[in-house]
């Protein structure tokens, strides 16, 4: 995959896309690709982590739940193959789907990975349409889990997330559409850390510094103290985190 082959298979607007609510990680050591993958699938509808190896990526899936993991092989340290085994050991991540991305295309190691409980395997270079659409095969067949609820309660405020509106003590809360997306956001994943870079839709913004801003701005129209928020919390090293009742 090139940044070629992004910039003309990217869509371009809103997306409302099978993926939506579907939270992926993406194990690449290939920053580049790893970017771009996060990027492209971000605009398929999906929330998109990423790690850079196989430690990284241990270390977020015992914090958050992902849908699926896409997972690079050929990385220094613990192989692609060896993170899938140990996926597959663990009680609360053994049915988590698994897509080895790999330029390793030797029909033998398409069976090694799928023999380690891999549910697919793509070699690079690879056409982004296709992995989309691999990815919706693989989360139409094994289910993933359900979204969320229509309407998320934080004590006096409520928010409607298809319609994408923010109620408090029944008064409407005036959202801009980057904060709306934002709660939007970080309630499907509800209960579960979701990492600053993952909510900022501007890959200009390496700092996350605008979602600070965003969140700021929301705490001041759905906590009682924003100084002291209650439901939209901070995570330390990672992001945020949205704890409705």
């Amino acid at each position: 995959m090139s940044q070629n082959d992004y910039r003309s298979n990217s869509r371009s607007g809103p997306v409302a896309a099978p993926g939506t609510g579907r939270h992926l990680l993406v194990v690449d050591d290939d920053d580049r690709i790893r970017e771009l993958l996060k990027e492209f699938l971000a605009r398929e509808g999906y929330r998109v982590t990423g790690a850079a190896h196989a430690g990284a990526a241990r270390r977020l899936v015992e914090l958050i739940e992902f849908d699926l993991i896409v997972l690079d092989v050929m990385m220094p340290g613990e192989s692609g193959f060896d993170l899938t085994t140990w996926i597959r050991s663990q009680a609360a991540l053994s049915k988590t789907p698994v897509l080895l991305l790999t330029a390793k295309g030797d029909p033998n190691d398409r069976i090694e990975g799928l023999s380690r409980g891999a549910d697919d395997y793509m070699s690079k270079p690879f056409d982004p349409r296709e992995l989309a659409l691999r990815i919706e095969a693989i989360l139409r067949r094994t289910g993933g889990k359900p979204l969320t609820a229509k309407e998320i309660h934080m004590g006096p405020a409520v928010f409607n997330m298809e319609r994408l509106e923010l109620t408090v003590n029944g008064q409407p809360q005036r959202l801009t559409e980057a904060e709306a997306q934002l709660l939007k956001t970080l309630a499907i994943s509800a209960h579960a850390p979701v990492e600053r870079m993952a909510l900022s839709p501007d890959t200009a913004d390496i700092t996350g510094r605008a979602v600070d801003v965003q969140v700021t701005r929301l705490r001041r129209k759905l906590e009682v103290d924003p100084k002291n928020p209650r439901y939209l919390q901070t995570v330390r090293g990672i992001g945020y985190m949205l704890a409705p009742d």
